[in-house]
This record gives C-alpha cells, structure tokens and sequence, in this order.
C-alpha cells in the first residue's frame, strides 16, 4: 500500500546549514547598486566596505570601541588569523565539541604546537564552563554548526579573566544573543544567518585583543594575509573597510542588502524571534513524534540555527545509510534540500532554521520528514 504524501510543500526547499537560505525578499536586481568594475580604494568602495562594518555594528549590538575588519577566507580565515596572530604568549585551553572546533585544535596542536589543554566533548554535549580556567587563552565556537549544540550563555565566563576569548560565532551571530563583554574575538562569515555569500569573514577585536596583538610578536612566521599589526601597532585600515585582498563588490553589496532586511524585521531581536519559531516548529513536531530526536541532548544548549536530529527505531538496520536515503528522497521531492548531517557527525538530518528561513516553511517540511522515514521503514521490511 502506497504512503501518501503529503499535500503542502514548503515554498523554499532550502535548508543548507551553509551557505544558507537567502533572504526572503532577495532577488538579483536588488544587487544593482553594486559597485562594479571599481576599485574597493575608490570612495565608493570605501564606503561600502564601511558600511558593512557599521552595519554589522548596529544591528549585533557591538561596543563602539570593539574593531571589526572583514578578511579573506570566511569564518576559517578570522579564525586563523586570531589564532596565528594572538596565542603562544600564554597557555591556551582548547573546547570542541563537533567538527569545526576540532579542526581549531588541530590547528593549534599540529601546526602552532603551543602549550595547551585540548577538552572534547561527544557530539550532542558541551563541555561545562564552569570548569574551564579561563586566565588561559580558550578557543571555541559558540554555536556547533555540525552538532546542533550551542553555549547556553556567557555567565560562566568572568569579566576579570586574564586570558582571552577566541569565539567561532559563525552560526550563531545574527541568530544568538551574544555577551560582548565575555568575548575578546569573535568571528563569522556572511553566508550563514544572514544568507550572504561565501569567501568574506568577519574578524571582531576587543581593546584586550588589540592590547594583546601590539604587545606580542608570535615566534613563527605569518604570512601577509595574516597580519594585523605593522611595527607593533594594528593596522587601523582594516578595521575602516581597507581590506588586506580585494573583496568582492557584489558579495559585499549583497550583504549590505541583507543588513537592511535585518533591520526591517526588528534588527536582532527579530532575527532571533525567527530563528526561535522555526526551531520550535521542529519541537513541536519531535515532541509528538517518538522516532525523531534532536542531537542536543540537554534543551539549554539547543541551537536555534543548525537543528541536528537523529532517528530512533529499533526497526532501523543501518543508521547511516537510513539517514541518507530519507535525506536523499526529500531531495528528489524538491521539498528539502541540502538536509544530511554533516559527514563526521552522528547520523541523521540538519535543517537550517536561522532567520531567512520562513516558519511556514518548517512547518510544511516535517510531514514530509515523517512521509521519508514511513517510506523507508516500509523498504527495509
């Protein structure tokens, strides 16, 4: 007996953890305005590249005396550059809890070689910070993007810490309320939950750090793309739209786009109120359903961006190649797109939920989830 399908559909199927949905207002010609076939050293570059800087300012809520420079090679090119530029003067504390926060202490352990604690915890977990020594240097990300767990929040954090903070907030700026006062750098790239486009970081110093980057030289080599200081000061040129390569004018007019569609939805208290809704579309239907789990095993540190979920039935014969089917047959319906879980993650689905997608949309794809998994029961009997 065939199982039916169910009759709503999600109007955008897109639900990629990165790069993520864009806008829903975005088309091509809002791009028009670009600044084309100019130099980004021109007035016109310069003032664009400058309002992507003010413009993140505003809408995140960051203190005026915070610098923040957009840099190449997204997320991971900040992260490098923090991490290259600022450790090796202290002892570092390294926390990961899914892929990307283990490549931060790889990087750290195989290449910097530094002294450093390395805590991991299982996908699903986070490590507690309440135990963590922070008069090191502590590296992590804020939001797992490849586990769907996030830090609750930063009261664990001191203000009177004698290290720094080094934050991957990749996923969670834009969708998450983060403590700027606990957090010394903080990264992200554009294509996550404001839906921009790939190869653009941005890079955000507190005056600890710049204290910190023109007080310390690192004793190995950095190459050109890495350095933020000249003859011990910071290279203030960064931090005003000077970029260290040429960026792209379209990306950036497009995430100027973005910036005021943020603004017209309540600016980050809207982007977050979105962001809840579509995760709660997800709780909602877990919560009736007793095949379906998220990856996150404590509800404080549910993420409301990245959604991991796992399926729990005994009659599942082989977990992975289970969820790979069900992910693979929403492809072929064009009801959801880009849904498996990342490949060094437990098996399951990941469903996107920052603010640019649309709760009705949710809503409409988890019938569809359970019309995959029903399916796919019945071809293993």
């Amino acid at each position: 007996m065939a199982i039916e399908a169910p009759a709503a559909r999600p109007a955008n199927p897109r639900f990629s953890s990165g790069p993520c949905a864009k806008i829903p207002t975005f088309t091509l010609d809002k791009l028009s305005d670009a600044a084309l076939g100019r130099s980004h050293r021109a007035t016109i570059g310069k003032d664009k590249l400058k309002a992507a800087i003010e413009g993140t300012r505003e809408v995140l809520g960051i203190p005026a005396d915070y610098k923040i420079g957009i840099v190449p090679a997204s997320d991971t090119g900040a992260m490098e550059m923090a991490m290259w530029s600022l450790l090796g003067t202290r002892k570092a504390t390294m926390l990961a809890w899914e892929s990307f926060g283990s490549g931060w202490v790889s990087d750290v352990a195989k290449q910097l070689k530094i002294d450093a604690e390395i805590r991991e915890a299982e996908y699903g977990q986070i490590i507690d910070f309440k135990t963590v020594d922070f008069d090191t240097d502590v590296v992590f990300t804020w939001n797992g993007t490849t586990s769907g767990v996030r830090v609750p929040n930063g009261d664990a954090i001191p203000t009177d810490r004698a290290g720094l903070t080094i934050c991957d907030a990749t996923s969670a700026a834009f969708a998450q309320d983060l403590p700027w006062d606990k957090l010394d750098v903080t990264t992200f790239s554009w294509q996550k939950v404001l839906g921009g486009e790939a190869a653009h970081g941005m890079l955000i110093l507190s005056p600890r750090a710049v204290e910190r980057l023109e007080s310390y030289t690192p004793a190995w080599p950095m190459p050109k793309i890495f350095r933020l200081t000249k003859g011990g000061k910071l290279i203030e040129g960064i931090f005003r739209g000077e970029t260290i390569n040429t960026p792209s004018m379209l990306a950036v007019e497009d995430y100027l786009v973005a910036l005021d569609w943020a603004r017209s939805v309540g600016g980050l208290n809207g982007l977050m109120k979105r962001a809840n809704a579509n995760t709660k579309a997800i709780a909602d239907f877990v919560e009736l359903h007793d095949w379906i789990d998220f990856l996150a095993q404590d509800p404080a540190t549910l993420s409301n961006t990245s959604v991991c979920l796992t399926f729990s039935d005994d009659r599942i014969k082989d977990g992975a190649a289970f969820a790979k089917a069900v992910a693979k047959r929403l492809e072929a319906e064009g009801v959801g797109l880009d849904l498996g879980a990342y490949r060094d993650a437990p098996p399951g689905l990941r469903i996107w939920c920052g603010g640019t997608v649309e709760a009705a949309d949710v809503q409409a794809l988890m019938p569809w989830v359970e019309w995959a998994f029903s399916v796919e029961i019945a071809a293993q009997s």
